[in-house]
């Protein structure tokens, strides 16, 4: 799975399921400042990855240190690659 093909499926969880506007969800949108996520909504996100990550298996510590969605994506890009 590519970085956009990633950021598009976040996307679409953050609008469907957040209601938040599509305009906001950029690369560079900060998670808690433009996109208003707090712990519970993070925690969330990480449940709805498990759809399209393999084995389904996240560790939730890299949510930790994410601020933008850019940092998402950098950081699911591994666990989309493996088999």
């Amino acid at each position: 799975m590519t970085k956009e093909e990633i950021f598009n499926k976040l996307k679409s969880i953050l609008a469907d399921e957040f209601e938040i506007e599509e305009g906001k969800i950029t690369p560079d949108a900060l998670l808690v400042d433009d996109l208003d996520l707090d712990s519970i909504d993070t925690i969330d996100l990480i449940g709805k990855t498990k759809d399209f990550i393999p084995g389904g298996k996240v560790d939730p510590a890299i949510f930790k240190t994410v601020k933008t969605m850019q940092d998402v994506v950098d950081a699911l890009l591994p666990y989309t690659q493996q088999a």
